[in-house]
């Protein structure tokens, strides 16, 4: 696999003082990590945050900041097929995924990093994609946290007219061998760097270019339209959600955290999901687009009451932990730049 690097753009405030490692899942896949300390001395836990399709590390800087000032350790990574971790088709900016189970193994890498390298209270901040796995998740049992906040989970496509259609579609072709093929149509230009102009994912430009620009300045951690196994998979995902008792079996405590104008997930779909919560709540961001940690000011303000009524955390004694310090096979090495002094050394890099 090329290297892959935490980069830092003078725009884009990358936080410093983090690790930057590669694990192995139980399948052999490499998987990018890294890892922050809270930038307070009331440490409160830790916050995994799982991103959605086509993202990467470096788009939740600004995110992971806002979680370190709160007084919590961060743990983000890369799913397979996209950002740092490894790839498996020979035309990278596709993004591609083989079966559900792929990610499934994905997640519970996550999990196990969180249990042997940060300390607890264990929390999870999902979005899109990550959200609806991490939903799946809690009702397998498989998302031992605290808490889960679910940002525009993704329980259904509104930017599919006929879903169904689609993913028999996607099904078919899948068996027809084409599964690493793009989507009809797809490319490799990446959705953060099409025009603002008619964006699906915000509403605030400043944000919006910013993470432009670090999809153009990181091409090899970004990629393109979907593949149809990407397509079959992510319909696997929803119709299991689609289940009546779905969402009956989340036994972790869940704040679903909907956009109002969001182009891309069904916000209906979201809502009929939440209301049937055992342990969980909704709340509907109603001018907000799909990226809500994307978006203005005012709606991240929104988001950040929701969350700290939420996610109170519990203050842990101690800022230090195992999971910053180097171990035999993990490659680490310090995260430059961002609102914090300069890490030693400099930039990371990762095979």
């Amino acid at each position: 696999m090329a290297e892959a690097e935490l980069i830092s753009l003078r725009e884009y405030p990358v936080p410093g003082h983090g690790k930057v490692w590669l694990a192995l899942a139980r399948d052999g896949a490499r998987l990018r990590f890294a890892s922050w300390h809270p930038t307070v001395r009331r440490v409160r836990g830790t916050v995994v945050v799982v991103q959605g399709r086509a993202e990467f590390i470096e788009r939740y800087s600004e995110t992971i900041a806002d979680l370190r000032r709160r007084g919590f350790h961060v743990l983000a990574f890369d799913w397979r097929g996209q950002g740092g971790s490894q790839r498996f088709v020979s035309r990278e900016r596709k993004g591609h995924v083989g079966r559900l189970r792929h990610y499934e193994t994905d997640l519970a890498l996550a999990m196990a990093e969180m249990q042997a390298r940060l300390p607890p209270p264990h929390y999870v901040l999902a979005h899109s994609m990550g959200a609806a796995l991490c939903l799946d998740a809690a009702r397998r049992n498989a998302l031992p946290v605290s808490r889960l906040v679910a940002l525009a989970p993704m329980l259904g496509l509104s930017m599919v007219e006929r879903p169904r259609a689609a993913s028999y579609l996607a099904s078919f072709l899948y068996w027809l061998g084409l599964g690493s093929a793009f989507v009809p149509g797809g490319g490799d230009t990446a959705i953060a760097t099409k025009p603002f102009q008619g964006n699906r994912l915000t509403n605030d430009p400043v944000r919006y270019a910013r993470n432009a620009a670090l999809s153009a300045a990181a091409r090899h951690l970004s990629i393109g339209d979907p593949t149809v196994g990407w397509v079959r998979t992510a319909f696997q995902l929803m119709n299991r959600l689609a289940s009546p008792s779905a969402p009956l079996e989340v036994r972790v405590p869940t704040l679903v955290i909907a956009a109002g104008r969001d182009p891309v997930v069904s916000t209906p779909a979201i809502e009929r999901f939440a209301a049937r919560l055992k342990t969980g709540s909704a709340l509907i961001l109603p001018t907000a687009r799909h990226e809500i940690l994307m978006e203005t000011d005012a709606i991240r303000a929104q988001f950040w009451a929701a969350f700290d009524a939420f996610v109170p955390g519990e203050v842990v004694a101690g800022a230090a932990s195992a999971g910053e310090q180097g171990e035999g096979g993990l490659m680490q090495g310090p995260v430059g730049g961002g609102d914090d002094a300069p890490a030693p050394g400099g930039t990371a890099t990762v095979p």
